[in-house]
């Protein structure tokens, strides 16, 4: 394992799950006295479950450390002082060259606790382009792997806004049987949607799409996660722009020479343009999510929507990127600089901060 001393980013880190988060080390302390939590943890390493997830871009010194060239990974922390994240941690990465090894050296394994389910574990969490909870809830759950739901908390009013949500957007698809039972046929199809146990009662849709039954599986959890990111992003666009416009005018203080200055001032405009580049594209994917549900549903025409599903799974990936990318900027700014917090910050720490949303967009430039 590394020596990982890029924890200034993650101190604003707090229990609940983020698109590109998983802070286990605070969910953990946060349920020390449960004990339904205790007996059903998500790895069965007590050093892994401490650990923070991140999902990470790869800097062009890492990209020789993999066998095949690839983007974003899921990096494991291990902090060395779990009251003091300011210390650092040793860290791996999912998929580098040897990394089972150092998993199973790290992860203390003796008779009683199962390493390869924890290397299970870290590759289905690998598998996926963000740690957005909802979507690693289910995509954990279709391969039987179902730990504490603490791990994977959404506020209650969140879970009834998507369902309202997805009940909106599939409502035209529910009304097309028409009848009389068209609200309770709809209330069936958004719980067999947004819950991977349901599928089996969407199999009137995958024998009309004419899909085998693993691409309709694999097409249906990416439609899942199509229509949570339409909402996430609906939800987070407002906190978004803030952050945004904030972060172009905050003020800095401390010394700062004349690079660090053009840095900032350099730095600040390419994350704006790139947030604009990126919600575009994550708008033009998701257009054509869309175009195809309204083909399916105004032309009575299956074969868009069939081709959307069969590639889904590619476009998924892609857009989970983008969206992870901007819900970082939101949600760590609107934690860093609450609404009652002072508009100075150390011109170091918003050096830091700007290098850290930068990488994403650089990353994402030199990839494409």
């Amino acid at each position: 394992m590394s020596v990982d001393r890029t924890f200034r980013s993650l101190l604003g880190l707090h229990s609940a799950p983020t698109s590109r988060a998983l802070n286990l080390l605070a969910i953990g302390k946060l349920h020390a006295d449960n004990p339904e939590f205790q007996a059903n943890p998500l790895f069965s390493s007590p050093v892994f479950n401490n650990a923070i997830i991140v999902k990470h871009r790869l800097r062009a010194d890492e990209v020789d450390l993999f066998l095949t060239p690839r983007a974003i990974t899921t990096k494991v922390i291990v902090a060395f002082e779990k009251n003091d994240l300011r210390s650092g941690g040793k860290s791996f990465m999912v998929g580098q060259k040897n990394y089972e090894d150092m998993a199973r050296e790290v992860g203390n394994y003796g008779q009683s606790r199962n390493a390869e389910r924890d290397l299970k574990v870290m590759q289905l969490i690998d598998g996926i382009p963000s740690l957005d909870p909802f979507l690693l809830r289910e995509h954990l759950r279709c391969h039987q792997v179902t730990p504490d739901t603490h791990y994977f908390e959404i506020a209650d009013s969140d879970q009834r806004l998507m369902f309202d949500y997805t009940a909106r957007q599939i409502r035209r698809l529910t009304d097309m049987a028409g009848g009389d039972q068209k609200s309770e046929a709809s209330t069936r199809m958004v719980h067999a949607l947004l819950s991977s146990e349901g599928d089996e009662k969407l199999e009137p849709l995958r024998t009309t799409l004419q899909l085998g039954e693993a691409e309709f599986r694999e097409g249906v959890f990416s439609w899942r996660g199509f229509i949570y990111y339409k909402w996430s992003l609906e939800k987070f666009w407002p906190s978004l722009i803030k952050s945004l416009k904030q972060l172009k005018v905050i003020k800095y203080t401390g010394a700062a020479d004349h690079e660090q200055k053009a840095f900032i001032t350099k730095t600040r405009e390419a994350i704006i343009l790139g947030a604009k580049r990126c919600s575009d594209e994550i708008r033009k994917t998701l257009s054509v999510n869309d175009n195809s549900y309204d083909s399916l549903i105004s032309q009575h025409d299956a074969k868009q929507f069939r081709d959307f599903l069969l590639n889904a799974p590619s476009m998924f990936l892609e857009i989970g990127e983008k969206m992870g990318t901007l819900s970082h900027i939101s949600s760590f700014w609107s934690y860093r600089f609450p609404d009652n917090a002072s508009r100075m910050v150390d011109a170091d720490e918003l050096t830091a901060i700007l290098e850290d949303f930068s990488k994403s967009f650089s990353a994402e430039r030199q990839v494409a």
